[in-house]
């Protein structure tokens, strides 16, 4: 089988999903709002494993741990996403 592909890619270059500013304010809510659900869920998911004793079989640790990494993943990727999104449109934030 040698007309398998060999090409790799080395790098990922997000240039933003959409020029109109309506549709960037639009984007941004969602991805935010899919952002702050997705920390929630798992951090409820962490609480809950770790406060009640009854839930601490390895079932149960192992989802407390995934919920953890779920956390990890998606607050590494999310705000990089959203701060271009930012930086690329209109939108202001106020300085504090």
């Amino acid at each position: 089988m040698r007309g398998a592909n060999q090409s790799s890619v080395s790098e990922f270059l997000l240039l933003g999903l959409s020029r109109q500013p309506q549709h960037q304010r639009l984007l941004f809510v969602l991805f935010l709002s899919m952002y702050l659900a997705t920390v929630l869920g798992n951090l409820l998911i962490l609480v809950a494993v770790s406060a009640d004793p009854r839930l601490h079989s390895p079932m149960y640790l192992l989802l407390g741990t995934l919920s953890f990494v779920d956390v990890c993943f998606s607050s590494s990727t999310v705000p990089k996403i959203l701060k271009k999104d930012l930086n690329s449109s209109k939108i202001k934030i106020p300085n504090k």
